[in-house]
């Protein structure tokens, strides 16, 4: 992100805010944010007297306040970060009066997970007269394997699409939990490589062939033969693809395919902009469409929910996961 990369070039150039507010949905900018602050303003020596860490679960806006008067300690600055900070959503707009004269010798860090500050109200308008307010949105899936590669690249390394689209199926939209997969195959690859689906294989003990993307590409396609063999893996290895996380995928899956009839603009940019997947998609997404008319598509949501309820066991007791995965696949492609 642009603006990340300018926050933390200003700060190598010593250019401080006296206030960051880091907030948003997504955690993994604002943790590498704030710790980028923790570790490089300050010297080791400077940090003993001059940095503290406080949490919102344990302080109160007063205690904040009282740590940002004060003075450093044989230093230029000191550096107070508030972590968890959205704990104190009941009470934060109290810090109102600190942001009208803030202390110019501290750099107070605020950490605002999982949600935003109102706008509307006066501390958000007051952090951005004096200070600096950073929003970290929630990356939607289609942007994920884009994101991968910026990662990669900036190490010298890159990933194939089908590679990154197994990770995120794997890992979901937590970019902590994708980048901390990622560095762990950039520890045991040489530099230069490319992430192959058989290297995630080999190295996180993701199935390259037995994953809810190739389910989804040989309903797609109407390979009966390929999604019952996948079904059967699943069937066979229900820890690691568990009869939730299977159906809620097939759901997200066919609701796409749903909206993709309602279009008017059917060409793969539209797809691609509309139902939010990546470009790698869209051609499977738009044959699945042909193969599967709208009708058909409401019944498969319809069975879906209903299989759904039988995997929890409304109806349907001691049934296992592999046979109830195989009446569903037959009523999806039949």
């Amino acid at each position: 992100m642009d603006e990340v990369k300018q926050l933390v070039a200003d700060i190598k150039k010593r250019y401080f805010k006296p206030i960051y507010l880091l907030m948003g949905e997504e955690p993994y900018y604002i943790d590498k944010i704030s710790n980028y602050i923790q570790e490089t303003v300050l010297t080791e020596e400077e940090r003993g007297f001059n940095q503290m860490v406080l949490y919102g679960r344990d302080v109160t806006v007063d205690d904040i306040v009282g740590h940002a008067k004060r003075f450093p300690m044989m230093a230029e600055y000191q550096v107070i970060i508030v972590k968890e900070a959205q704990d104190l959503h009941k009470s934060i707009e109290n810090l109102v009066a600190y942001t009208k004269n803030p202390q110019p010798s501290t750099i107070l860090v605020l950490n605002y997970k999982y949600k935003s500050i109102d706008k509307r109200k006066a501390l958000y308008k007051a952090i951005k007269k004096v200070g600096l307010v950073f929003e970290s949105p929630k990356l939607y899936e289609n942007k994920i394997p884009s994101w991968m590669n910026r990662v990669l690249a900036a190490k010298n390394y890159s990933i194939t699409p089908k590679a990154a689209l197994m990770l995120t199926e794997f890992l979901g939209t937590d970019l902590s939990k994708i980048s901390n997969e990622l560095d762990k195959l950039v520890i045991i690859l040489p530099e230069g490589t490319q992430i192959t689906p058989e290297l995630v294989e080999e190295n996180i003990g993701i199935s390259k062939d037995y994953n809810n993307f190739e389910l989804h590409k040989a309903i797609a396609y109407r390979d009966t033969v390929k999604a019952l063999k996948i079904v059967k893996y699943f069937g066979e290895n229900p820890k690691e693809n568990p009869m939730v996380l299977v159906i809620g995928f097939l759901f997200t899956y066919f609701s796409r395919i749903l909206h993709l009839h309602g279009l008017h603009d059917k060409s793969p940019r539209s797809v691609s902009a509309a139902l939010k997947i990546s470009p790698f998609f869209t051609e499977e997404y738009i044959v699945a469409a042909k193969n599967y008319p709208m009708k058909k598509v409401s019944a498969i949501i319809s069975d879906i929910r209903t299989f759904d309820a039988k995997s929890k066991g409304v109806g349907a007791q001691a049934v296992s996961q592999g046979d109830l995965l195989k009446e569903l696949l037959v009523r999806i492609m039949y």
